[in-house]
């Protein structure tokens, strides 16, 4: 490993530190908490409007099942009538 190596490494590492120290300063700044906060406020409409979304999609959802178990109880009484005229024996 020759000296050019060591420097370089060095030079990288310094930066890393100072890149991480100001980074940790622009984090934790006045503005940059604003900028969370309103980021905050947006994720939680968002939350609202898909949480409103699918409480919307659910009663749907119930009135579609609700109608296919009439659709379904309607016709097992029409097959049950067949099945009856069917079954009566003929008069001759």
């Amino acid at each position: 490993m020759d000296c050019h190596d060591c420097y370089k490494g060095l030079a990288v590492f310094a930066g890393g530190v100072l890149f991480g120290s100001a980074g940790l300063r622009l984090l934790s700044s006045k503005d940059a908490k604003k900028v969370y906060t309103h980021a905050a406020a947006a994720a939680l409409r968002v939350k609202d409007c898909v949480m409103e979304t699918a409480a919307c999609v659910q009663e749907n959802a119930a009135d579609i099942l609700a109608a296919a178990k009439d659709v379904n109880e309607q016709r097992a009484e029409k097959e049950t009538v067949v099945e009856d005229m069917s079954a009566e024996p003929e008069e001759a």
